[in-house]
């Protein structure tokens, strides 16, 4: 996963920071750029993934200090736990809009798949149930394209 995080703007102003300020956290350098690249992912990056990633430009982030930043951002809602997806552990999305993530149990790649029908279950729960939705995890698995291709050949 290589993220160019330079293209994301994330000033003291965004979401994501003032959401870390409101927590009672310091915006840190290391901080900030877990929610930059978080901001201009569209991987579904695992901790260890931003981890690894960030820790050529911050040799001294530690793993945890990207785990209690993601249980934030999780936390209030700015970022979406998926689950786990293969050995990497725990992926999450920043997307929270409605969507379906689709996830290759073979590359193990995640992607995003807009459909209406997201938001279209999310009023019948609601009108059927009474519960006052707050968001939804879908999260489909199988073999992507290009899996499937090679397991042909």
């Amino acid at each position: 996963m290589k993220t160019n995080m330079t293209t994301i703007d994330l000033n003291t102003d965004h979401p994501f920071a003032r959401a870390l300020k409101q927590a009672g956290l310091r915006l840190t350098p290391q901080r900030l750029a877990i929610c930059r690249l978080l901001a201009a992912s569209h991987d579904h990056p695992s901790a260890q993934m931003i981890h690894d990633e960030l820790s050529v430009e911050f040799p001294s982030l530690s793993l945890t200090t990207v785990y209690n930043t993601l249980e934030t951002l999780v936390d209030l809602g700015l970022v979406n736990e998926l689950g786990s997806v293969g050995p990497d552990g725990i992926r999450y999305d920043a997307d929270t809009q409605p969507h379906v993530n689709l996830a290759c149990t073979r590359c193990l790649q995640v992607i995003d798949l807009p459909s209406h029908h997201v938001r279209l279950l999310e009023e019948e729960i609601t009108s059927s149930s009474g519960y006052a939705v707050k968001g939804a995890r879908v999260l489909y698995y199988g073999l992507c394209p290009k899996c499937q291709k090679e397991l042909r050949a």
